[in-house]
C-alpha cells in the first residue's frame, strides 16, 4: 500500500495541479473515477497479467472510454501505460480526492450510527462540525446496529466514540485493571 502511494502521488498532483489551472476538477475527478472503475472491473483484471504492450492496453482504454476523455486525459492514460502504472489508477483517484479536499478546505467524515439519522440530524451534525473545524463538511454516514445507541465519528486518524457498546468497552477496560 505504501509503495502504490509512493508511486501515485505524483501523478495525483500532476492531475490535480492541471485541473485546478484549467479549472476543470470535476471533470478530472469523473475521468479518473472512470478510468479507476476500468482497472477495478472483473474482466479488466484478466488482461492486466497478460503483458499487452502499453500502445494495446492504450488502444483498450480509448475505446472503452469512447469520446468521454479530451486530449490530456488521453495523454494521461499513454503516458501510464507506457510506465506500466495503469494498475494504480485507483490510487491515484484517492489522493487527487485527497488533493481536492485540502484545496476546497473540505474534510471527509465518516458518522456511525446506532440506527437511521434524519435529514434534520444529519444536517445539525454537519453544520456544528462544520463550525467547530472552520471547513466543509462531506459527511458519510452509515448504520451499525452493534453500537446498541449513539455514534461514531472518525475524522482521519481521530476517532469520537459516543455509542453504548464503546462506553461498555472501555468500562470494561477499566474494570480489567
Amino acid at each position: 500500500m505504501f509503495k502504490l502511494i509512493t508511486i501515485a502521488r505524483p501523478y495525483a498532483k500532476a492531475v490535480f495541479n492541471f485541473s485546478v489551472e484549467s479549472k476543470s476538477i470535476e471533470y478530472w475527478q469523473q475521468t479518473l473515477t472512470l478510468f479507476s472503475a476500468i482497472v477495478n472491473d472483473k474482466e479488466m483484471k484478466k488482461i492486466f497479467p497478460r503483458n499487452l504492450s502499453s500502445k494495446d492496453m492504450y488502444t483498450i482504454f480509448i475505446k472503452i472510454c469512447g469520446n468521454k476523455l479530451n486530449k490530456y486525459s488521453k495523454n494521461l492514460i499513454k503516458l501510464m501505460a507506457e510506465n506500466k502504472r495503469l494498475d494504480i489508477l485507483p490510487t491515484v483517484l484517492s489522493e487527487f480526492i485527497k488533493l481536492r479536499y485540502h484545496y476546497e478546505s473540505t474534510s471527509e467524515i465518516n458518522l456511525i450510527s446506532a440506527s437511521n439519522l434524519n435529514n434534520k440530524q444529519l444536517t445539525d451534525i454537519k453544520n456544528v462540525l462544520e463550525k467547530r473545524l472552520s471547513c466543509k463538511v462531506k459527511l458519510n454516514h452509515k448504520i451499525d446496529n452493534s453500537l446498541i445507541s449513539g455514534i461514531v465519528i472518525h475524522l482521519g486518524d481521530l476517532v469520537i466514540d459516543n455509542s453504548i457498546s464503546g462506553r461498555l468497552s472501555r468500562l470494561a477496560n477499566f474494570l480489567q485493571l
